[in-house]
């Protein structure tokens, strides 16, 4: 980060100064405690379960010496040797102070969501254009109100680019994180079942997506998969900026004619402005070839050079727990356990039944679906009936994907159900063969990636 004076801040935040000297200057904006120091503003966010406000003499003993609080605050710092500034929010004033910070750099950013694959895309469009374009992009899960603002607190001169993804749970979540960054370019990946329990269908999903075009005009350009059944019915024709659409159908501006799968890569053929352009992405997965067909478009949109983005995308590298192949003697461990939703299970299970060798599934729960949580599921033992040789199931509402598979004739002797995963843990050696290929996935909350330690151990 490059310095912000006190000055500064407050004119961000439209704060008071209620001690301390506006020329002082601060290095870096941090909200734990724990990592502060003599040259950073502390900002005391309301969490949850933790008051920010709580740790601030924390932060101070840490050599903290400047602080944001919120002005119904009551805490008292009788120190004289800090800069002290009240606002209304200090939540708020994080997303504020960021939207300041990033207007000193004039480059463009780019705005990414999506139901599903919302982190591989942005993983796919940084190694498209990170070849010729020094680019930010948020790490983690840093994708909401507090992630976003402390990833573009990592902007500096040397960047000539940022992607920023964006998750939302609620209605106006985007749109706030929009107003923030400013993307000059918008993706979004899909429209599934994701967070529907809040957003109640998925024309729902579809126009909480759409906020990230909150402040689009003909200078800006949203890039979409043009074979999403929802997505598909945005009209060009009534929009104020450019829609670039990728996909398999024809009438997309650019569109995959056909592709093949390895164990550990891919390649296909994309349609890229009348011409045939042979791809490369050592990653598997079909959903991975709409997500490099986005990141082309991104790139092309940026006006980089087709060559470029292409050798890009040969370095392309997976963010963790996202479709991890791990090698342990002959077991194979496909780890995709860092969230799931019925479209994002269709696409593992796909992956796994490419496999020749004895294919096993544990799959636990899937968040956040509301009533569509039984019919999401079940969708979910559907597809793994075809894909799968073995299937174990974790959790309450993962009973219905068993159950499911079961119905559709999948052998009972071969599906296995337990309530959590301490106890499948206990059970899966005597399950799992040691040539097995063995897919792992459930949504965040289920936490089983402990399941892949306990396997890879």
């Amino acid at each position: 980060m490059e310095s912000l004076s006190i000055k500064e801040l407050i004119i961000a935040t439209k704060g008071t100064l209620v001690k301390g000297n506006e020329l002082d200057e601060i290095q870096n904006i941090v909200i734990d405690s724990r990592k502060s120091k003599s040259t950073d503003v502390f900002i005391a966010i309301i969490g949850e379960s933790l008051d920010g406000h709580k740790f601030m003499q924390s932060a101070y003993e840490n050599g903290c010496k400047t602080f944001i609080k919120n002005r119904s605050n009551s805490i008292k710092f009788e120190s004289s040797d800090i800069n002290l500034i009240e606002v209304e929010d200090t939540t708020k004033a994080l997303g504020d102070i960021a939207n300041f910070y990033k207007c000193k750099f004039e480059i463009p950013y780019i705005g990414v969501t999506g139901s599903v694959g919302k982190t591989t895309t942005k993983d796919m469009i940084y190694a498209a254009i990170s070849t010729k374009l020094n680019t930010l992009k948020n790490e983690g899960n840093f994708n909401n109100h507090i992630g976003v603002p402390l990833t573009l607190f990592n902007l500096n001169s040397i960047h000539d680019c940022a992607i920023i993804e964006m998750g939302m749970s609620h209605f106006n979540e985007i749109e706030y994180l929009a107003n923030m960054v400013n993307p000059k370019i918008g993706v979004i990946s899909n429209i599934g079942l994701s967070h529907i329990e809040n957003l109640g269908s998925q024309e729902g999903i579809l126009n909480a997506k759409l906020e990230i075009t909150s402040n689009f005009d003909e200078s800006n350009t949203l890039i979409v998969n043009g074979d999403d059944e929802y997505l598909k019915k945005i009209c060009k024709d009534e929009l104020n900026y450019d829609l670039k659409t990728f996909g398999f159908d024809y009438n997309n501006d650019i569109y995959c004619t056909e592709y093949s799968i390895g164990e550990e890569e891919l390649s296909f053929t994309c349609i890229i402005n009348n011409k045939k352009e042979e791809i490369y992405i050592p990653t598997v997965g079909k959903h991975n070839i709409y997500n490099a067909m986005a990141a082309i478009l991104v790139g092309l949109s940026l006006e980089m050079d087709l060559k470029d983005i292409k050798e890009g995308l040969k370095n392309f590298k997976a963010s963790k727990m996202r479709l991890d192949i791990i090698k342990k003697d002959d077991l194979t461990i496909i780890n995709d356990a860092y969230n799931a939703s019925p479209d994002s299970m269709k696409a593992a299970l796909d992956i796994l039944g490419r496999y020749e060798k004895r294919r096993v599934a544990i799959l636990g729960d899937m968040f956040e679906m509301g009533e569509h949580s039984e019919y999401g599921h079940r969708l979910v033992g559907g597809y793994a009936k075809e894909n799968v040789d073995v299937l174990i199931t974790i959790g309450e509402s993962s009973k219905f994907i068993s159950d499911e598979a079961i119905k559709l004739a999948l052998n009972s002797s071969n599906v296995y159900h337990f309530d959590n995963k301490e106890i499948a843990i206990e059970k899966l050696s005597d399950i799992i063969n040691k040539d097995d290929v063995v897919l792992v996935k459930a949504s965040r909350g289920m936490q089983l990636e402990n399941i892949v330690q306990y396997l890879s151990r």
